[in-house]
């Protein structure tokens, strides 16, 4: 054991940093959750009663897999730390257990994607049909969809500009210009070469 004594306490160290930033990242998609839940531009779609009921779950179950992720981080730096057997193979057990979720999910997600995509694509339908039968009303969704996506209404935004971002129009005529500039530089450079 005095040959591998190095190696296995440069295990343990490597563990435990593993783990240490394994407890952060739990820390952060915690607080992410929160944040996108409580905060940002998400927080005016998420409060909206139009809001979909899976919006709110997803945003629990993203704060749920945070507190799980910092409890395995405490339980992986505690078994290293302590060197206990039993510390580890509940920290081993759950790892695997949290990687075949992943698996699952990715998988899930994989086969899901167009029918997430489509319930979004139904969803700003629903909000901007709305938007156009009531203009005096408003509509926060619209607005939230708009100013996240950073876009404005379908085919045209004639109908729906004051729900656009103000700074959207702007951004556009910038990226027009820099654009042009940038082309004409690559051809002024062509034909001097």
């Amino acid at each position: 054991m005095g040959r591998f004594g190095g190696a296995l306490r440069c295990i343990k160290y490597l563990l435990l940093g593993f783990n240490l930033l394994f407890w952060l990242a739990g820390s952060a998609v915690i607080a992410f959750g929160l944040w996108f839940r409580f905060g940002g531009t998400m927080k005016d779609f998420s409060s909206e009663d139009g809001s979909p009921g899976y919006f709110h779950m997803g945003l629990y179950v993203l704060v749920g897999a945070g507190a799980l992720m910092m409890a395995v981080g405490f339980l992986g730096c505690c078994g290293a730390t302590r060197e206990s057997q039993c510390v580890l193979g509940s920290f081993f057990t759950c790892l695997l257990v949290i990687f075949a979720a992943e698996i699952t999910t990715g998988v899930f997600a994989f086969i899901g994607k167009d029918v997430a995509i489509r319930h979004v694509q139904t969803m700003y339908e629903e909000t901007y049909n709305d938007y156009l039968r009531d203009r005096e009303k408003g509509n926060g969704t619209l607005i939230t969809f708009h100013s996240t996506f950073q876009c404005c209404g379908k085919e045209s935004s004639e109908q729906v500009q004051p729900t656009c971002p103000k700074e959207l129009l702007g951004h556009k005529i910038f990226g027009m210009i820099f654009s042009m500039v940038l082309c004409c530089a690559i051809r002024n450079s062509r034909d001097v070469i």
